[in-house]
């Protein structure tokens, strides 16, 4: 990573290589805010039931729920089966577009922007250790996150930006 000027924008240099990727699976205790958080070479529906099986395995015998996006391996067969065996643990997803309401996502925010965005890592265990790293550092001062506006005030965003749409809609189609 090259450094930042005024006038500059983010660059690398030219011998900058990219020595892989992980996917991050991740949980947030939203009463805690502690994270469990694992890394695997894929994003399968098998993985993510695996990460489940450890992520669940604390709360046993609790009524969990679970909050997620859309991702086509949060209802794979294997994972359908688990949950009608668990009927303890209901999935919730997300509307398409609102992953905001889902606070891992917050999370996933902190720690791209903190620890992992300007990094340069020599390998994907690099990466992956600075990952654990950072999941360690945030849990020993865990805070759950607070809501801070008001339904009343999420609502009338959501409606501005709807009028806000139509208007350019409408403009569009003069």
């Amino acid at each position: 990573m090259l450094p930042l000027d005024f006038g500059v924008t983010e660059q690398r240099t030219h011998e900058y290589q990219r020595h892989g990727i992980t996917n991050l699976f991740a949980a947030l205790d939203v009463r805690s805010g502690r994270v469990t958080a694992t890394c695997y070479p894929e994003r399968t529906g098998r993985r993510f039931l695996q990460f489940l099986r450890d992520a669940v395995r604390p709360h046993t015998g609790k009524e969990i729920h679970v909050v997620l996006d859309n991702l086509s391996t949060h209802t794979t067969p294997d994972v359908k089966a688990w949950l009608a065996v668990n009927p303890n643990i209901t999935f919730h997803f997300t509307p398409v577009g609102s992953s905001w309401l889902n606070q891992i996502e917050i999370w996933f925010g902190i720690i791209t922007r903190r620890s992992i965005r300007r990094g340069t890592f020599t390998s994907v265990n690099a990466l992956i250790t600075r990952i654990r790293d950072y999941v360690a550092h945030w849990n020993t001062d865990a805070q759950p996150f607070a809501w801070t506006a008001t339904a009343d005030e999420i609502l009338a965003k959501v409606r501005l930006v709807q009028t806000s749409l139509r208007q350019l809609v409408d403009n569009n189609q003069s």
